[in-house]
């Protein structure tokens, strides 16, 4: 027996249920080889014994599984195959650090996610999880540029014309926020249809969270047929227990309820189908952490005797500290001694908090803070011979993309009706990637020089040459200024703050000092509390941890 999610392809051939069978019995476990796409299989092998799971590169299709009594319970969603078993301290931990749960872990106690790229083996002998793929990076000797332009452009177009003309014409529209990403889709699906597809962009009114000018100027360059929409906190406060409830487990990722109605929108208007930009910043290094992290890394190559002889007992001198224009010295060496990804991690809200000031002594004894950094620490070694770049590149594959961003976008348009398409993740641009030089990723401290470069004279000038920007919702701007939304937010917190989760006085401080004080900042922490608890509501009423 064989069941498919997705379409695997293999070449130019799509495999249906039958023919991946016979592949695998043909091929046994290593059937996965060479297959490309968006895809999940489920295999039941009666010959071997044997039950195969596999999911594709960033599992935009994937498995949850449980095993109990010898018997293997598998469904593309964790909760359901949860019943009668209770939530995994840890992986409330894991939200409440990462604002998602990372694979292999879910919510649920004896229940596990397949991490993107990996296949499931059962036996009688037991069960094994390994990788079927991992990045391999490739230092090109020489490169030419206009070659690798001229491949770009044309992978970057058949990947959008593959995922366009999958479905009928009509039903395909994209997102388009106005970055480089969702613009190249968007300037490719207008090429490849030869006529204006429709574009749908989110608008925020909030100083410094709007980008709708630059969806307008790609827009307008290529001729879309433009759809705008501005969300308000009312439309906030109405979708966030839907957004929340719809997921198998807490999520938080914040540009949810953005995407949530882009896509309800799209929806509304006939689309069944979108295609999102997600992708670019993660194979081509768009990221300003990249940067960030290179100039902290140039410290390594200091002469050891110049950083441990002069600098360091220099610098840590707390009156050399105290001198104004010596500070930011002492600070980057400071933090350039933390190591990856520890130092990526510097800032994270509960250690800048502190976890004793956030969590309930009760959970602290139940979970392990040093455990979540380690798995961190594992996936940035899968990695250990690559260039800082890559190692991040391919550390937020997992993290930012498979994690994250991915099921963001997979679960708010399933929740308003519409499938969502990755063309800039395609298999092909995945393996383009690799074998790019890392100079062509962050050249100095500019992000994505060649994907800027490459579609030079594509995309306007203006997206190309634009500072980089977020789309993260307003929400701590928004939770003082709109009773409805801080009405909310208040009995979110305050039920929260009765799961035995976090300190009951430390919310109270949360949403009376710091919130007001840092509503960008501390907005955060409320959403991701707020989320849970409409999660918990929706799914585990009942909830306790004493």
């Amino acid at each position: 027996m064989c069941i498919v999610q997705g379409a695997p392809r293999l070449g130019d051939r799509t495999l249906a249920a039958k023919p991946l069978l016979e592949r695998y019995r043909s091929h046994g476990d290593a059937f996965t080889d060479g297959l490309r796409g968006a895809w999940a299989v489920a295999i039941v092998d009666r010959q071997r014994p044997a039950v195969v799971l596999a999911c594709d590169r960033m599992a935009q299709r994937g498995w949850c599984h449980a095993l109990r009594s010898g018997r293997l319970h598998v469904s593309d969603r964790a909760d359901t195959i949860a019943d009668g078993v209770g939530l995994n301290a840890q992986a409330l931990f894991a939200y409440l650090f990462n604002h998602m749960i990372p694979a292999p872990a879910t919510v649920f106690e004896g229940v596990q996610r397949l991490p993107a790229g990996h296949k499931l083996v059962l036996t009688r002998q037991g069960a094994a999880i390994a990788p079927h793929w991992q990045p391999r990076f490739e230092e090109p000797v020489a490169a030419d540029f206009g070659a690798l332009r001229d491949e770009f452009r044309s992978l970057v177009r058949a990947s959008v014309a593959r995922d366009a003309q999958a479905h009928p014409r009509g039903s395909v529209a994209c997102f388009l926020s106005g970055g480089t990403d969702s613009s190249t889709v968007a300037g490719m699906l207008r090429d490849v249809f030869g006529a204006a597809p429709h574009a749908y962009s989110i608008g925020f009114d909030a100083a410094g969270y709007d980008e709708m000018a630059y969806a307008r100027i790609a827009a307008q360059h290529f001729g879309l047929q433009h759809h705008e929409h501005y969300i308000t906190p009312d439309d906030v406060a109405e979708a966030m227990p839907k957004v929340a409830a719809h997921y198998d487990q807490p999520f938080g990722n914040s540009s949810a309820v953005a995407a949530f109605h882009c896509a309800r929108v799209a929806h509304q208007a006939g689309h069944a189908v979108m295609l999102a930009g997600d992708g670019g910043d993660e194979l081509f290094g768009g990221n300003a952490r990249y940067a960030a992290q290179a100039v902290f890394e140039a410290y390594g190559h200091v002469p050891g005797a110049l950083r441990e002889g002069l600098l360091e007992p220099l610098f840590n001198n707390p009156l050399v500290a105290r001198v104004p224009g010596l500070k930011k010295t002492t600070s980057y060496i400071r933090q350039a001694r933390v190591p990856m990804p520890d130092r990526a991690h510097a800032y994270n809200l509960l250690y800048r908090l502190g976890l004793d000031e956030v969590l309930l002594p009760s959970f602290r004894e139940r979970i392990s803070a040093e455990e979540e950094m380690a798995c961190h620490r594992r996936e940035y070694a899968r990695q250990a011979e690559a260039p800082l770049v890559n190692r991040m590149l391919a550390y937020d594959w997992k993290y930012t993309l498979a994690d994250n961003d991915l099921p963001k976008v997979i679960g708010t348009t399933g929740l308003a009706g519409v499938q969502a398409a990755f063309p800039l993740l395609s298999d092909e641009l995945i393996d383009f990637s690799l074998r790019l030089p890392v100079a062509y990723k962050l050249r100095g401290r500019q992000l994505r020089w060649f994907f800027k470069e490459a579609l030079r004279g594509f995309l306007p000038e203006q997206i190309i040459t634009k500072p980089k920007h977020g789309f993260g919702l307003p929400f701590g701007v928004w939770a003082l200024r709109s009773p409805r939304l801080a009405k909310l937010a208040d009995e979110a917190l305050a039920a929260f703050a009765t799961r035995g989760i976090v300190n009951p006085a430390f919310m109270t401080r949360l949403r009376k000092e710091l919130l007001p004080k840092h509503p960008g900042y501390y907005g955060e922490l409320v959403w991701i509390m707020a989320m849970c608890e409409s999660w918990l509501q929706a799914h585990r009423p009942d909830l306790e941890l004493h």
